[in-house]
């Protein structure tokens, strides 16, 4: 049976923030779940960077249904989390049953990867105190409040939990974050093989 990693996102989450990482842990082997709040249908949108522009610009994205809700999820049965960015973090911030799972794979030790306004969950979790992250420009203010080590890079590893800044930075994000994975299990695949 194949090791399974969560992705805890929601409605208005960077498109490729989700997709990229589930798709490509797909290709890898593992299996892997998406929690929301609800099971729904979440609604993503794209991010873009457009000439004339103070800040990124907002668009419709894809849609992907989600597998289960917060109340459902049992940490102990994943290897791995991952948190995508977009407006979603915003709020989802505030969900304590989100909260408790986050708190759940930090306790645990399990790799974390986040992206872009991901880390605004880990720091509403007070898991970021002490800690080395990246994440969207912007947000340094956030991550220093939370007692992180902000850092403008591609990715910065910091024991399990892997950070990035933004869907441009994916495959250092990717690369990064599955190093972490094999580590934590070298002598197993994810299809138990």
């Amino acid at each position: 049976m194949p090791e399974k990693i969560l992705i805890v996102t929601g409605d208005a989450a960077e498109s490729l923030e989700v997709l990229y990482p589930y798709q490509r842990l797909l290709e890898e082997g593992y299996e892997v779940d998406i929690a929301a709040p609800e099971r729904k249908t979440l609604r993503f949108v794209v991010h873009d960077f457009e000439p004339g522009y103070d800040t990124y610009t907002e668009k419709p994205g894809y849609t992907l249904p989600a597998d289960l809700a917060f109340s459902e999820v049992d940490p102990g049965a994943y290897i791995a989390l991952v948190i995508p960015g977009g407006r979603a973090p915003e709020y989802l911030r505030n969900n304590a049953e989100l909260r408790k799972i986050v708190g759940a794979f930090f306790s645990a030790d399990l790799p974390v990867a986040q992206i872009c306004h991901g880390p605004l969950i880990t720091a509403a979790t007070d898991h970021l105190s002490g800690r080395r992250v990246t994440a969207y420009p912007a947000l340094e203010p956030d991550m220093q409040s939370a007692g992180a080590t902000f850092r403008d890079t591609e990715a910065v590893v910091d024991g399990p939990l892997v950070s990035s800044r933004a869907w441009p930075d994916h495959p250092a994000w990717m690369r990064e974050f599955l190093r972490v994975l094999r580590a934590q299990s070298p002598t197993s695949s994810p299809s138990g093989a």
